[in-house]
């Protein structure tokens, strides 16, 4: 009988390394052993990962594990603006217009909101009526309450496709991912906020892309 070979990945670290390649994220609260095999080998699957050139960011507070493009993927010869344009063979960029990326900054706002009041961890639920006023603030009231309701309901299921909220449930609720604090960071914020002043000045585009 052959010997078992040393030099192969342990099954349980394969077994996690496939599903950050297959889903790209996972948390504690669902997945809470594969969890914790990340946190814990997460120099072993960074080593893993490196001809790919990803690596393993794990959210220990917040029980959230993703995978990441390395910082210096594009190269130190690709000059900034090629940077903001990469695409990963494996992880390719994703473009949000102007409502979604709005509605990904009231979803953080209102995330670390109450993890202030809370702590952090904590689940946090937020009802869809609550959202709709916070909406029409900067993107105004379309007048029927009916169509307002439809392009919110339009925007959270393309934020859910992205993993930064889950589906609306029997309570009309949504539940806010931690994720979505590490989607937008203040440069993505920055630019928002440029677009939104932009688009409020007299002769302003229309909505188109806002922040990645």
């Amino acid at each position: 009988m052959a010997a078992p070979n040393a030099s192969r990945t342990p099954p349980n670290v394969r077994q996690a390394l496939q599903f950050l390649l297959a889903h790209g994220w996972l948390e504690s609260a669902t997945k809470p052993k594969l969890f914790n095999l990340i946190a814990a080998q997460t120099t072993l699957l960074d080593a893993l990962l490196e001809p790919l050139d990803l690596r393993v960011v794990v959210d220990d507070v917040r029980g959230l594990a993703f995978l990441a493009v390395v910082p210096d993927y594009a190269g130190d010869d690709t000059d900034e603006s090629e940077q903001d344009d990469w695409t990963h063979p494996l992880m390719k960029r994703q473009r949000l217009t102007l409502e979604q990326s709005l509605l990904l900054a009231l979803l953080r706002r209102e995330f670390l909101q109450r993890e202030q009041e809370s702590g952090t961890g904590t689940a946090v639920r937020v009802t869809v009526d609550s959202l709709l006023p916070q909406l029409e603030t900067y993107l105004g009231a379309t007048g029927s309450d009916m169509q307002e309701r439809k392009r919110l309901g339009q925007l959270l299921e393309n934020l859910r496709t992205h993993g930064m909220v889950t589906e609306v449930d029997a309570q009309d609720c949504i539940t806010i991912r931690p994720m979505i604090v590490h989607l937008l960071n203040p440069e993505n914020l920055q630019t928002l906020l440029l677009r939104l002043r932009a688009v409020a000045e007299p002769g302003g585009a229309g909505h188109g892309e806002g922040a990645p």
